[in-house]
């Protein structure tokens, strides 16, 4: 394979699950980015941090994305000598905003950049499928990569076209995401195992007509958004181990707003359509100890970002000096 000798430079928008209902299937990509740079290089590997993870990151191969592209180099056809990692990141870590999707897909298009013709060798399906393996479900990855608001879900192989789909749906004009962010990190495995191997027919029952109803809340009428976002699959069972998200959520919805556990918690994001009255109070709301942020829905997902000079001057290229 031949490598370009220049950096890439790809912006990743965070991205909140299940939006109450939809557990494992809904995602919504909002206005919060990582800004990663990579170049490949003679020999080894070497990353910088700035930002969230700075301090708890590594900075050898077993970064996420390093590995990530190691992986998406290996579907490709080879690994280049070494690579040189940069990244930029505002998405907060262990939070339920996507931080782990958002680093494998930055690391499967950084590889794709990165090789000559690689968009032809791993086509845009094959990256949804390979981030959805790498990452474990789709909800998450899917706006990551399309942005708007994403539904997800899995085939089984059929004629080469196995594996995870997913559809792009506009998201009402003016939809405003409000997050609350508490200091306190989450963990997905922790919250999945919180979880009971069957549910009662009828609380399934209860959020397929849900999610059906929270699709259309979505996108055509913000009405339906507060009886859309209940939820009786996941979010009662993972309470006991995030009482102060739980107590939130409880405060949030008793004033009538659409609230819900973002991804597997411990966030809680609210959401808010053309009401700037009830968009004041729900920030309001934002707890001792959390920080709260008015977002929107990322229109665009994931995307390869032009880098000027980048040869002569690494600085300019996202890279250290």
């Amino acid at each position: 394979m031949a490598f370009l000798t220049a950096p890439v430079r790809v912006r990743v928008p965070a991205s909140s699950a299940n939006l109450g209902p939809g557990f494992d299937s809904l995602g919504l990509a909002l206005t919060l980015y990582d800004d990663v740079t990579a170049r490949v290089t003679d020999g080894g590997v070497r990353v910088t941090v700035r930002g969230e993870g700075a301090e708890d990151l590594p900075t050898d191969g077993s970064h996420l994305i390093v590995a990530t592209m190691n992986s998406a180099f290996d579907r490709i056809g080879g690994r280049p000598a070494g690579i040189e990692l940069f990244c930029d990141n505002h998405i907060p870590h262990a939070r339920g905003l996507g931080s782990s999707s958002a680093a494998v897909v930055a690391g499967i298009l950084l590889a794709r950049a990165l090789v000559e013709e690689g968009a032809a060798l791993l086509d845009d399906f094959a990256v949804m499928r390979l981030a959805a393996e790498i990452e474990g479900h789709p909800d998450n990855v899917a706006p990551t990569l399309l942005g708007g608001f994403t539904i997800a879900w899995t085939t089984r192989p059929a004629r080469g076209h196995g594996g995870t789909r997913a559809v792009r749906l506009e998201a009402l004009e003016g939809l405003r995401p409000v997050i609350f962010v508490p200091s306190q990190l989450g963990f997905t495995a922790a919250a999945r195992a919180a979880l009971p191997p069957t549910v009662p027919h009828a609380d399934a029952a209860f959020n397929a007509a849900r999610t059906a109803l929270l699709v259309h809340g979505l996108t055509q009428d913000p009405r339906l958004l507060f009886d859309a976002t209940e939820d009786r699959l996941h979010q009662d069972y993972r309470a006991p181990a995030m009482p102060e998200t739980a107590k939130l959520l409880a405060t949030l919805r008793e004033e009538g707003i659409a609230a819900v556990v973002s991804g597997s918690g411990p966030t809680v994001l609210a959401l808010v359509a053309d009401d700037e009255h009830l968009l004041a109070e729900a920030e309001n709301l934002c707890p001792e100890g959390w920080w709260s942020r008015s977002l929107d829905v990322a229109s665009e997902g994931a995307r390869i970002l032009s880098v000027e000079h980048a040869e002569g001057d690494p600085v300019a290229a996202g890279l250290p000096g």
